[in-house]
């Protein structure tokens, strides 16, 4: 069965953060309403002047980005770009993929966010030194990172007590 979304049936929510440089409409999960296995897809649009999430990249999911309106500025680990309607943006996953979007223009930017799902994703933001484990939206500073045997010390004595 083919599924055909426009502007009348998809309806946008606006997401804030506590930082008010952060702030974007997105659509529903469009993938959740067709039940996809395999793809992630929204619609997302960034007003004038903010940005659309925090300078990240993705451990285990490709993404795709396809410009449906206006303008915007990507940056990527070597530069900045500006993308414009009809552009469609491929990010690889690790860092070679970090991206973020900065609306530089007077007119919202809409476009069409594609990613695959393929078991646990985590997110690096390399700015802030975070990790968020996707699903479970649990976020974690990389800095207290820890030895693989951290707290495992005695562990004859914890089977003895078991």
């Amino acid at each position: 069965m083919a599924y055909i979304f426009n502007e009348a049936n998809i309806t946008y929510s606006l997401k804030k953060s506590p930082v008010p440089e952060f702030s974007w409409h997105t659509s529903q999960k469009l993938s959740e309403l067709v039940k996809s296995k395999h793809l992630n897809f929204s619609v997302s649009s960034i007003d004038p002047g903010k940005y659309s999430c925090p300078y990240h990249f993705h451990r285990n999911a490709e993404e795709i980005f396809v410009v449906l309106s206006g303008q915007a500025m990507l940056r990527t680990p070597k530069e900045f770009i500006e993308l414009k309607e009809g552009d469609i943006i491929f990010f690889e996953i690790g860092p070679e993929g970090a991206h973020q979007l900065y609306n530089h223009t007077g007119e919202p930017f809409k476009y069409l966010d594609i990613r695959t799902e393929a078991g646990i994703d985590i997110c690096e933001y390399p700015d802030s030194d975070k990790i968020n484990i996707v699903q479970n939206n649990e976020i974690y500073e990389r800095s207290t990172s820890v030895d693989y045997y951290k707290g495992e010390e005695n562990v004859n004595e914890r089977w003895k007590q078991r």
